[in-house]
């Protein structure tokens, strides 16, 4: 008897992954890249011509959405209205993967500042660009290098600014959030400022730190309600507790 061999079939969503993959890097990435770089110039044009304050955030703003549509990401954003636009906070949020950045700039609408590694400095033109908006960058090699990003910090937050930090330091290799660092919290103690948490949930799914492939998904933003110094300021042990289980509140069982 003959045997009749039967070549499967790529099923409909394995043609439009296949599809996706051909946009995402002859289409997608070249537009990225060349929108990345217009937007470091403009911000650096921007810095010197006008503020930090208005040429440090809008350029990002508008770029991190257009990332966000050109590659198929949806953000849903929750909680908008329990952060006051006038009100300076140090943001803590989870971090998921690469779209936690462009979720962030574009869509929490709240002008501030990132507290970002010193590696990222060295990005070409990127680097000059978030220095040039005064981003800051963190060196916790030395406890000099500590003092230096408070006494940085300092100055940005009286000048009615935000900060957001991700206090895991690092992207989630599974999906699940890992332990929180304390640096986030101590500035917060230290400058009495109140302490909003993000939860970002979705993010894990379009863009891991193991591949460079993009999955379209849809992403929630949840602005939780700040938590406001008491007289003596912050229990930085305890915040830093209260603000991972409010984060992780809103994110699924398994995460």
């Amino acid at each position: 008897m003959c045997a009749l061999i039967l070549t499967p079939t790529k099923s409909p969503f394995h043609i439009m992954i296949y599809l996706f993959r051909i946009y995402q890097w002859l289409i997608a990435g070249p537009i990225l890249l060349v929108l990345t770089i217009l937007t470091a110039l403009v911000t650096i044009i921007l810095t010197t011509v006008t503020s930090r304050h208005f040429g440090g955030y809008w350029p990002a703003h508008i770029w991190s959405k257009c990332v966000c549509v050109l590659w198929g990401v949806r953000v849903k954003v929750k909680g908008r209205e329990n952060i006051d636009p006038s009100t300076s906070y140090v943001f803590v949020a989870n971090h998921q993967g690469a779209f936690d950045i462009w979720a962030i700039y574009g869509y929490l609408n709240h002008n501030f500042k990132w507290l970002m590694k010193k590696e990222l400095e060295k990005i070409f033109l990127v680097g000059y660009a978030c220095k040039s908006a005064g981003h800051i960058f963190v060196d916790d090699s030395n406890i000099a290098s500590i003092k230096q990003t408070i006494t940085e910090s300092e100055k940005t937050l009286r000048d009615g600014m935000s900060l957001v930090i991700f206090p895991e330091g690092s992207r989630t290799w599974d999906g699940k959030m890992i332990p929180f660092k304390r640096g986030a919290f101590m500035l917060a103690s230290e400058f009495k400022l109140p302490v909003v948490p993000i939860t970002i949930d979705g993010s894990f799914k379009a863009m891991p730190r193991t591949t460079y492939n993009v999955t379209p998904t849809r992403l929630t933003l949840t602005i939780h309600k700040p938590i406001y110094p008491g007289e003596r300021g912050f229990n930085t042990k305890k915040l830093m507790a209260d603000c991972r289980e409010i984060i992780r509140s809103a994110l699924p069982a398994e995460a």
